[in-house]
């Protein structure tokens, strides 16, 4: 069973318990938004309060309140998030359609599963970059991308600004590869990695795809049907290997650079 079904039939049983539109007990457990982060972030390391919030501005949680107008969730509330962040993480749902799914839950149905509408079939046997990241191949509009990966516009801009991630070439969506590089950064940004510190990654990105491009020119010259496949799988191995090397190196540094 796949994560996200697994989240599903947990999500189903637990969130068909509720009461009428989803109401809870008055005995149900209530815990803060921190509290509520902490749980999820094992599953969900990009997960923030900011995302939180936007999922419930955008109707798809509905915390208790206090006087004093804290939220307070219960476990029923956690179970609902858990299932929209694994539909929008696996299967790239866009928040209406979770929603929908949701309002079945809600009314003790089983909601139709459905693949997201942007996700493409994976490569059966993934291999050089695509063994390392995955994959999945996305589109995503600003938006979408703005709430999977937890950033607000200004960050994503800044992002943009230092060439770290830019839309799809003639349209305004974004793939998967930006989805991983806004996420990591998100997470790096949590460190006090900020997109500045980060422009000699985009740097030595470029002279690797340049050194790439220049060992596998050979095989485009290169007549018969699958010249260009082998020249997008050279291209793809030379990367992989060079990814691997940097690892070894960066761990290489800091093993050097730690007391004996």
């Amino acid at each position: 069973m796949s994560g996200f079904a697994a989240a599903a039939s947990a999500s189903h049983q637990q969130l068909s318990a509720r009461g009428p539109n989803g109401a809870k007990g008055p005995a149900a457990k209530v815990l803060t938004i921190g509290q509520v982060l902490e749980q999820l972030r094992a599953d969900f390391a990009d997960i923030t309060l900011s995302k939180i919030r936007y999922l419930e501005a955008e109707g798809l949680v509905e915390p208790a309140r206090t006087s004093s107008n804290y939220r307070k969730y219960s476990a029923d509330d956690v179970t609902r998030l858990r299932y929209v962040l694994h539909a929008q993480r696996d299967r790239f749902l866009p928040l209406r359609v979770i929603k929908e799914e949701l309002a079945s839950l809600d009314r003790d149905e089983t909601p139709v599963h459905r693949p997201g509408p942007r996700a493409l079939p994976p490569h059966p046997a993934p291999a050089g970059l695509d063994a390392i990241l995955g994959a999945e191949r996305v589109r995503m509009s600003r938006r979408e991308l703005l709430t999977t990966v937890g950033l607000d516009d200004e960050t994503l801009t800044d992002l943009e600004q230092h060439g770290l991630v830019a839309p799809i070439a003639g349209g305004g969506y974004y793939d998967s590869d930006a989805v991983l590089v806004a996420r990591t950064v998100a997470l790096l940004a949590g460190h006090g990695v900020q997109a500045r510190h980060l422009r000699a990654a985009r740097t030595v990105a470029d002279r690797e795809a340049g050194l790439i491009e220049a060992a596998a020119a050979p095989l485009r010259g290169q007549r018969g049907p699958d010249s260009a496949g082998r020249h997008a799988q050279t291209a793809d191995e030379l990367a992989a290997l060079l990814v691997r090397l940097h690892a070894a190196l960066l761990r290489s540094r800091l093993r050097a650079g730690r007391p004996g």
